[in-house]
């Protein structure tokens, strides 16, 4: 329990401060000229690199091996880490039409499109408990952006397209995260491997496409984001600490996923969001009104329903499967009990021939 609580610690700790500075990295303009840095392929191949070697530097420390996968592992890898490659682009990209606590808020909502997909493609049936858990996401997000207060200097039809085009951009993020953390899964389960080392190895084939898709010729943004730096040096203390934290927490995140499985995890990552979310408030000025709140009350409300259910259907399976193995034991203790009782009687019943 201890152990767990530490897990939960952490996780808020570096994921508090990840999402802080990734907020700042991404929406404050720097400098006198007050320009914003928007190179975030750059951003990403850092915090990969930094990922990495954080996970290097755990397993030499815990004297475990980073032997070289498999190659049906290696493929693996390469496909989440793909999946995780395109999926961040559009995370950024919903920045520019929604504000960050809208965008985490949404993010908290990867129910919705793993649910929509399942019907979709493989007709699946859920218990009626999802159904209404995905009712009061959907109408918690939907109410928080309608319910959002208007900028003066926008039209009101303008500002409700902008913020359907970034939450469109967010379901596109959630989908390609939903994907990468079936495979994620599946990798666990197939081939065995450390948290640590499904962590070294997806960042450093991260790292690796997007240093390839920068070092194109045709594409600018290395250059770009190295000169942005050297005109506003401001930023790079910004980024180290965006990287160090998003890697500190990817740490805690593999250990309490191997460790305390998903559902746990689930747990805390979502009440996690929500801290988040009062943090960008009270640190960037946000303004919500009563109506937004109670829109974020609603939203947690269907994602709790969905953990506690969860919960309460593991501790079940638990308990059914303890209770058969009670009986299993109990069977067999009675079966050995009759057997030394039949071998008893037989002893007892020996008949010795008389004496002539």
């Amino acid at each position: 329990m201890l152990r767990l609580a530490g897990c939960v610690a952490g996780i808020y700790t570096c994921f508090l401060t990840w999402g802080y500075f990734q907020e700042k990295v991404s929406t404050t303009p720097y400098g006198q000229d007050h320009l914003k840095f928007k190179f975030f392929i750059v951003l990403n191949v850092v915090q990969s690199i930094f990922a990495s070697l954080i996970a290097f530097l755990y397993l030499k420390v815990q004297g475990k091996s980073l032997s070289r996968p498999s190659t049906p592992l290696i493929g693996k890898y390469l496909q989440v880490a793909f999946l995780s490659v395109i999926a961040s682009p559009f995370s950024y990209a919903a920045l520019k039409h929604i504000d960050y606590p809208t965008m985490i808020l949404t993010k908290s909502c990867k129910l919705i499109p793993v649910m929509f997909m399942n019907i979709l493609l493989y007709r699946r049936k859920f218990p009626t408990y999802k159904y209404i858990c995905v009712a009061l996401v959907t109408l918690g997000v939907s109410g928080f952006m309608l319910l959002a207060p208007m900028d003066d200097h926008k039209s009101k039809k303008g500002a409700v397209n902008s913020s359907l085009y970034g939450l469109m951009l967010v379901t596109i993020n959630l989908t390609l995260d939903g994907i990468t953390n079936s495979t994620q899964d599946q990798i666990f389960h197939a081939f065995k491997v450390s948290g640590q080392q499904m962590m070294f190895f997806m960042n450093m084939f991260m790292s690796g496409y997007m240093t390839l898709w920068l070092l194109n010729p045709l594409n600018p943004e290395l250059a770009s984001a190295i000169a942005f730096c050297q005109t506003h040096p401001a930023i790079i203390k910004d980024i180290v600490m965006f990287s160090i934290c998003g890697a500190m927490g990817q740490c805690f995140i593999f250990y309490t996923l191997e460790q305390y499985g998903s559902l746990s995890l689930v747990t805390v990552t979502v009440t996690r969001k929500l801290f988040t979310i009062l943090l960008s408030v009270v640190a960037y000025g946000h303004v919500l009104n009563v109506h937004q709140w109670l829109m974020v009350v609603v939203v947690f409300s269907g994602i709790g329903l969905e953990a506690y259910v969860k919960r309460a259907e593991k501790l079940e399976k638990m308990s059914a499967t303890a209770a058969a193995a009670k009986k299993d034991l109990a069977t067999e203790d009675a079966s050995l009990e009759k057997q030394a009782a039949t071998a008893g009687v037989r002893q007892r019943t020996t008949i010795v021939a008389p004496k002539s």
